[in-house]
This record gives structure tokens, C-alpha cells and sequence, in this order.
């Protein structure tokens, strides 16, 4: 009679994939049901999914404390993002722009300067700095300004301030084919008293005016901006606007704004 292998499933209600999870092992991680001080201490010990969670539950609390522990998260993987995207950062990186405030700003510096995210993670790095209004130094923002990638591109337009090197690479930046990098170099350099942004700056102003826009023509706006400020009419913009006239070193821009105040 030949050997015969014994089907253990058979004739069982439970099918063969089916895992029970052995009594007495680990619960299920809930991070909404930890405590503050439980969820920290849960974070730097944690696998792959239950640091995500971890991570967004931080965020979602806005947790102050949390943002050395973040921090630290982002490095563990720093070096595997090349190829892909690494979720476990992107969600280390959105909790600290939810957190808010200049500790997480500071994290995030250092974790872009350091190079701990790369690849497709960069991306969303840079995007939370802006969130954050951090403040690269001018060695880590020309690279950016300098990227592949034109969100990055346009990201790190945000993120520029004077420094060796920033202005004349934003001047370079004015004809990029992608338009929203090209106007955010122009709002980066009208924000240094840059001239060479005021082309490209009337231009937004006459075909779509946005806040960022018309921000930036504060410290470089001329006679023709001063009017053309005037004729903006948007409610949403108007702050914005009051705002620009009142930079403005122009005496037609008191006379302006006067007429916009008594309307």
C-alpha cells in the first residue's frame, strides 16, 4: 500500500491559509487607546506598520514631545529610500508638519540637511519644511533649487533666502519650463529686492494674481505695479494687497491705498 501524506484540513471548517494568532501573543498596537507617554515610548520600538500608525497618531494629537522621537524615526530609515518612496518617513515627516512650531521646523532641517530622505521621499521632506517655514541654510537649498524634480524645484523657491549662489540660480530659474517653478523663483527674488523678477511678477498679476504674487512685489514695485495693485478688486486678495501698498516706497501707493481703505 503506498505512503500516503495525512491531510490535516480535511473535512475542517478552517481553511488552510487561515492563521490563528497563538493564545497568549502581543494584542493588536491601537495607538488611539495608548496614552501620551505610551505612544512615545511605542514609536522607537515598533515595526514597519505600527510605526506609521504610531507616527500619525503623534500628528493627529499635535504632540510637542513627539518631535525628538519623530526625528529619530526618519533616520532609522535614512539610506533605503533611492528607489522608492519610504511610507514610514512620509509619515514621520507629515506628523511633525501637523505638529507644527519651530522644533519640528528644526527637524526637519536636519533631517534634509543630514540627508536622511532621498529619492521619491525627498519630495515630500521639502513640502513639509515649507509647511514649517524652516530655515535651510543656502548649501542645502541650491541643491533643491537645482533638483530633477520640478516640485522640489518650485518648493525650494520658498524656502530661499540671500546666500552665496541663491539669486543667480533663481534668475537662471525665471525661464524654467515648468511655470510654477519660474513663478516662485520670481516671488523668492521680489521677497530679496530683486528687479530682475518684476516681468514675470506683472505677468501673474495681470492673468491670475495670487497672495504669494503680490507679496512679493512689496519691495520691488513700481508705478505700473502700484496701479495695477489698485485694480485688484478680489476680496480674497485684498489683505494681500493692502499689505503690498503699504511696502511700497512709491507716493502714489499712500494715495492708493487710501481710496482702497475709504472703499
Amino acid at each position: 500500500m503506498p505512503d500516503r501524506q495525512l491531510d490535516l484540513f480535511a473535512g475542517s471548517p478552517v481553511p488552510a491559509t487561515h492563521h490563528v494568532t497563538p493564545p497568549g501573543g502581543p494584542p493588536p498596537l491601537v495607538p488611539t487607546e495608548l496614552n501620551d507617554a505610551a505612544l512615545l515610548a511605542a514609536i522607537p520600538a515598533s515595526g514597519v506598520t505600527d510605526g506609521r500608525a504610531l507616527a500619525v497618531e503623534a500628528g493627529r494629537r499635535r504632540l510637542g514631545i513627539a518631535v525628538p522621537v519623530l526625528e529619530d524615526y526618519c533616520r532609522r530609515f535614512a539610506g533605503f529610500g533611492t528607489q522608492r518612496a519610504l511610507p514610514e518617513q512620509i509619515a514621520a515627516l507629515d506628523a511633525l508638519a501637523a505638529i507644527g512650531g519651530s522644533d519640528a521646523a528644526r527637524a526637519v532641517e536636519r533631517t534634509i540637511g543630514r540627508g536622511w530622505v532621498q529619492g521619491p521621499t525627498l519630495p515630500h521632506a521639502v513640502a513639509a519644511a515649507v509647511r514649517l517655514g524652516s530655515r535651510l541654510a543656502a548649501d542645502i537649498v541650491l541643491p533643491l533649487l537645482r533638483h530633477a524634480d520640478p516640485a522640489i524645484r518650485a518648493d525650494a523657491c520658498k524656502l530661499a533666502r540671500p546666500g552665496p549662489g541663491i539669486a543667480a540660480t533663481l534668475i537662471d530659474l525665471l525661464d524654467d519650463l515648468h511655470r510654477e517653478v519660474g513663478v516662485g523663483a520670481a516671488c523668492a527674488l521680489g521677497r530679496m529686492g530683486r528687479t530682475e523678477a518684476l516681468p514675470l511678477l506683472k505677468q501673474v498679476l495681470r492673468q491670475a494674481p495670487s497672495a504669494p504674487a503680490i507679496e512679493a512685489l512689496g519691495p520691488i514695485a513700481d508705478e505700473e505695479c502700484v496701479v495695477m495693485l489698485g485694480r485688484i478688486a478680489s476680496p480674497d486678495l485684498r489683505t494681500a494687497v493692502r499689505d503690498a501698498l503699504e511696502a511700497v516706497e512709491h507716493p502714489r501707493a499712500a494715495r492708493v491705498l487710501q481710496r482702497l481703505r475709504a472703499g
